[in-house]
C-alpha cells in the first residue's frame, strides 16, 4: 500500500510540475508578444505631430511582481565558559557534550550563506550552505573533533542544507517544492510563498540561543523530497497546511548505515492557524516512518511523532508551549521484558518580552522523558532505533534565560545561561545507576543577519 501511494504521489507531482511549466511558458510567450506590440506602438507614435494629444502613461501597479535576486546569510556564536560538566558525559545531542569543565572559548555555532532566485513568476530556487561546527572537546586541544562540520584539520566546512525549486500556485494558495528543503517539524525558511510563518522556531525567535525542543532531540529539520505548502484562505493566510514526503536522510547520501533510506519514506503533515486577529498561533504536526522490516528476533521498527504548538503574541509579551509524544516501535529490548515500544514525551514552555526599544528578555524550560514506561528495576536496555543519539535511560531538564540587546536592527548581543540536568531513571540501588549530574554554561552570545 505504501509503495502504491508513493508511486501515485510521485506521478501527481511530476504531472503538476509539467503543467506549471507549460503555463509559465505560455505566460512568457504572451509577455513577449505584448512587448513587441508596445515597440510597434512607440514607433507609430514618433510620427505624430505636436498638435496631437498623447494620453498619459498608465500608472504602474504597486502590486506588480518584482523578481528576487538575494544573497543573504547569518551567523551566531558565543564566548562561553563551561562552569560544570556532567561526570557521566550524558546528553550526546547537546552542544557541550564532552567539553571539559572550566573550558572557555570563542565559538561559532552556525554560519549560513543562502541565495534566493526567482527564475520567473512561477518558479523560484533556493540554495543554502551551512556550517554548524562542534567545539573541540579534547583536553587542552590535543584531540580534534572531526564529526559535525569539522574537517580533519579542525577547520570549519560548509555543506548543502537546502537546494530546491518551488512552483508557485500550482493551484490557488498552494506551492509545490521539490528538492532538499526545510520540513514542517518546527521551521520553514522561505518567505514570499504559501509556507507557514508561525511555526515554533520562528515564533520562539531565539534559535541563536537554542533549538526548539523537537530540534534539540533530533526531529528532522530538513530532508530531500517533495512538499505541498498551502493556505486554505489565500487572501488572508490565516489557515494552512504542509504535506511532505522525504527520504528521512536529511542531507546525507543514501547509506547502508541507515536502513530506512532508499527503502522507506517518511511522511510529514502539518496544520496551522492564526486566531484572534493573528495573536494566537496553533500548529499541529505529525510524522511517520518505517525504519526496518524486522528480523526473526526483532519485529518491524518505526517511529512517529505527534506535536502541538501554541503561542500567544502581544506587543510587550509572547508566551509559547510545545508538547509532543514520540513512539519508537519495538524501540527497546531488555532481558526482563523482551522487545517493547518506547514512548518519549517532551514539554517546552517559554516567554519573551521587551524592556525598551533596544533591550529584551527571554526564559525557557524543557522537560524530556525518553521512555515513559521505563521499569526502574531493569539495569540494561538496548535501543533498537536509528533515531540519533536516543537513550531510554536518562530524563533531561533544560533551562535557559538571558537578555537581548539590539543596538541596530538584525544585530543581537545576548548574555545568557545554559543548563541541562540529567536524571537516571533506574533505581539508585540498581546496577549501573548514575547519580544526577548537569552541564552549566555561561555565555555571551552574538547574532547578526545580512541580506534579508
Amino acid at each position: 500500500m505504501k509503495k502504491t501511494f508513493t508511486k501515485v504521489f510521485s506521478a501527481v507531482l511530476v504531472s503538476a510540475t509539467m503543467l506549471a511549466g507549460l503555463t509559465a511558458e505560455a505566460q512568457q510567450t504572451t509577455l513577449a508578444s505584448a512587448n513587441t506590440d508596445k515597440k510597434a506602438d512607440a514607433k507609430a507614435d514618433s510620427t505624430i505631430t505636436t498638435t496631437t494629444t498623447v494620453k498619459p502613461a498608465a500608472k504602474q501597479d504597486p502590486a506588480a511582481w518584482v523578481p528576487t535576486r538575494r544573497l543573504w546569510g547569518y551567523a551566531f556564536g558565543d564566548l562561553y565558559f563551561n562552569q560544570h560538566t556532567d561526570g557521566a558525559n550524558r546528553g550526546p545531542e547537546t552542544q557541550y557534550n564532552g567539553t571539559p569543565g572550566n573550558r572557555n572559548a570563542f565559538q561559532f555555532r552556525r554560519l549560513y550563506l543562502g541565495y534566493d532566485y526567482d527564475i520567473n513568476q512561477k518558479f523560484s530556487a533556493e540554495v543554502l550552505l551551512a556550517s554548524e561546527p562542534n567545539a573541540n572537546t579534547g583536553v587542552n586541544g590535543t584531540t580534534n573533533i572531526q564529526n559535525g562540520d569539522n574537517l580533519v584539520d579542525g577547520k570549519m566546512a560548509f555543506w548543502i542544507k537546502n537546494f530546491n525549486i518551488r512552483v508557485r500556485e500550482i493551484w490557488k494558495g498552494t506551492d509545490l517544492v521539490v528538492g532538499e528543503m526545510s520540513t514542517p517539524g518546527f521551521a520553514l525558511n522561505t518567505g514570499n510563498s504559501n509556507a507557514p510563518t508561525s511555526l515554533s522556531e520562528a515564533t520562539w525567535g531565539y534559535r541563536f540561543i537554542e533549538k526548539t525542543i523537537t530540534d534539540f532531540h533530533k526531529n528532522n529539520s530538513y530532508d530531500v523530497g517533495a512538499a505541498l505548502q498551502g493556505t486554505f484562505d489565500p487572501s488572508t493566510k490565516n489557515f494552512g497546511y504542509v504535506f511532505m514526503v522525504g527520504n528521512n536522510s536529511q542531507s546525507n547520501l543514501l547509506a547502508a548505515s541507515n536502513p530506512s533510506t532508499g527503502f522507506y519514506k517518511i511522511f510529514y503533515g502539518d496544520l496551522w492557524g492564526k486566531f484572534l486577529d493573528k495573536k494566537l498561533y496553533v500548529d499541529i504536526y505529525a510524522d511517520y516512518v518505517q525504519t526496518g522490516a524486522g528480523t526473526a528476533t526483532l519485529g518491524e521498527t518505526a517511529h512517529n511523532m505527534e506535536k502541538i504548538f501554541v503561542a500567544y503574541n502581544t506587543k510587550p509579551l509572547t508566551v509559547g508551549a510545545e508538547v509532543y509524544t514520540q513512539m519508537f516501535k519495538n524501540g527497546v529490548t531488555s532481558a526482563a521484558h523482551g522487545t517493547q515500544n518506547a514512548n518519549a514525551l517532551g514539554l517546552s514552555f517559554w516567554a519573551k518580552g521587551n524592556i525598551n526599544a533596544q533591550w529584551g528578555w527571554f526564559g525557557r524550560y524543557d522537560n524530556y522523558n525518553p521512555y515513559t514506561n521505563f521499569d526502574s528495576a531493569v539495569p540494561t536496555y538496548t535501543a533498537n532505533t536509528t533515531y540519533g543519539n536516543y537513550s531510554p535511560l536518562y530524563k533531561e531538564q533544560f533551562v535557559t534565560a538571558g537578555l537581548d540587546f539590539q543596538p541596530a536592527p538584525k544585530i543581537h548581543f545576548s548574555p545568557n545561561i545554559w543548563l541541562v540536568q540529567f536524571k537516571d531513571q533506574r533505581a539508585a540501588t540498581t546496577t549501573g545507576h548514575v547519580p544526577d549530574g548537569h552541564d552549566l554554561v555561561y555565555r555571551a552570545t552574538f547574532y547578526y543577519t545580512f541580506g534579508k
